[in-house]
């Protein structure tokens, strides 16, 4: 018959694997539920689980209970290396009740963070028998010393993280094949992924949503590297033209002869290199969308006749006397200040004044900081699969840098930092010299922008809970065990932070 004790234990076992079995897919979370009931049962005053990273040859801190955690999770351990890192190499659990006579114990981590171990236990957390973590605790309560028991139901608990890990990896590895088949889908389309998080991108969706239905121009207006394109891309997938071409021409990127060719076509013998008819970019969007982007370097010339497309529906092509209609929505884009231009004369305003039915402008990344950690781990997702390294995020330090920087090249200066950090990053998590960002407070003179560390910190804050929120449904209990912090607290920071659930 079962002691009192046992019973616990037995039910807190039943519990666990009904979180395994079920949809939990916060797994940080379940294997912190799972170390807790092992320390609390077992009687341990402090304890950690280790993750193993083979390519590294290292063991990580991914848990760590007790008054020191904070402290322990600096520091990461090779294979091998002190009493976890032996029972890592070995796959074979230890129970030493002597620890400080022990030749294993690695005594620098005790002493710099102040916390002296006397007992421990250490087991491997196994699958298909290939260690895949550790789990230790460390000291028993009131001085005594842990029994063959405790070690016995520390495996179990043991065998339950390992099980948890491996849902995780599979759920994980799903994820991403699911997300990379749907971008290349997109891709394969000729369109990108739009990642949106902030209230302030949302809502341009929104607009967009309406603006769609209509076949009114548009001028979306933005800084370079914006993502004006992928808004130009959403306009035309969320119209009635969707089934149509969607046909792109940069406007800065070809001479005036050559890009009059190119927008409306040209016939043989129209000039020197004209051997054939050639159709232009709005004969082939006819029933579709056309996008011009960087419309404000397009030359007067060209001005004129783009007023008669978007008045007419018609143009001639180069060489050519005949009139072609055509059924095409015009969407412009440019970086410059377009009504600067119009009070120079540089553009003209009839023109400015058609292609600006319906401006939509694009808020710079600095604006939107919600969007940059959800972007960064997109590209991290992107370019850690195209140079073939396994990242599991970015270092708490790396994810303040990239919130607190001011990112004047947008998103396509934040895809280029990931990039360069995906080719020279080593360890696990991308770390905050792997970014080179020159004028971050992690590589180089205090942040552009008047954005100092403080403000950057309450960024990093209130993403950082608005996540664990949505990983808990918003439930504030489970969101502070979760965080380890009080539920108390965790509601003063969502007032501190202006955090509001979605369905509120």
């Amino acid at each position: 018959m079962l002691s009192t004790i046992d019973v616990r234990k037995f039910n807190t076992l039943i519990e666990i694997n009904t979180l395994i079995n079920s949809n939990y897919t916060d797994v940080r979370s379940l294997l912190t539920q799972i170390l807790e009931s092992a320390t609390r049962l077992t009687e341990g005053e402090a304890s950690s689980l280790l993750l193993v990273d083979k390519a590294a040859g290292k063991l990580y801190f991914e848990i760590a209970l007790g008054s020191k955690s904070k402290d322990v999770k600096k520091f990461s351990l090779n294979i091998g290396e002190g009493i976890a890192g032996w029972v890592a190499q070995h796959n074979t659990s230890l129970k030493i009740n002597d620890v400080e006579s022990d030749k294993r114990h690695l005594s620098d981590i005790s002493k710099s963070i102040g916390f002296p171990t006397s007992t421990m236990l250490a087991v491997p957390m196994r699958i298909k028998d290939e260690c895949v973590g550790v789990i230790e605790l460390i000291n028993k309560k009131d001085g005594r010393h842990f029994s063959d028991d405790d070690l016995q139901w520390l495996e179990i608990f043991a065998n339950q993280a390992a099980l948890a890990v491996q849902n995780a990896r599979s759920f994980e590895k799903a994820r991403e094949e699911i997300h990379f088949l749907q971008d290349q889908i997109q891709t394969d389309r000729g369109y990108h992924t739009l990642i949106a998080k902030s209230p302030i991108i949302l809502e341009k969706l929104e607009i967009i949503d309406r603006v769609a239905k209509t076949d009114s121009s548009v001028l979306i207006l933005g800084e370079s590297g914006v993502g004006k394109e992928l808004f130009a891309e959403q306009l035309h997938l969320r119209s009635a033209r969707n089934a149509g071409p969607f046909v792109r021409v940069n406007c800065a990127a070809l001479p005036e002869g050559l890009l009059e060719s190119e927008l409306f076509g040209h016939v043989k013998g129209a000039f020197t290199d004209a051997v054939q008819n050639r159709r232009g970019r709005f004969e082939i969007a006819d029933g579709g969308t056309i996008f011009l982007d960087e419309i404000g370097d397009l030359p007067l010339k060209l001005q004129a006749k783009l007023l008669r497309v978007i008045q007419q529906r018609s143009f001639e092509k180069v060489g050519s006397s005949d009139s072609i209609t055509v059924d095409v929505r015009i969407l412009a884009a440019t970086n410059r200040d377009i009504e600067k231009l119009v009070e120079t004369g540089e553009f003209r305003s009839d023109l400015y004044y058609r292609l600006n039915v319906l401006p939509i402008y694009i808020p710079p990344l600095r604006q939107r900081p919600e969007d940059i950690p959800e972007l960064a781990s997109f590209f991290l997702r992107k370019f850690g699969r195209e140079t073939k390294k396994q990242f599991d995020g970015f270092s708490d330090e790396a994810l303040e840098a990239i919130i607190s920087y001011s990112w004047p090249g947008n998103i396509r200066e934040l895809e280029n930092a990931v990039e360069r950090a995906c080719v020279i990053g080593k360890d696990r998590y991308i770390q905050a010299q792997d970014l080179l960002l020159k004028h971050s407070a992690y590589g180089g003179t205090s942040s552009p922008d008047g954005k100092n560390l403080k403000t950057a910190l309450t960024v990093f804050k209130k993403h950082f809970i608005r996540k664990a929120l949505e990983e808990n449904s918003w439930n504030q209990t489970e969101t502070a065990k979760a965080l380890d912090i009080q539920r108390t607290y965790l509601s003063r920071l969502i007032k501190e932070l202006e955090i509001v659930s979605p369905k509120e």
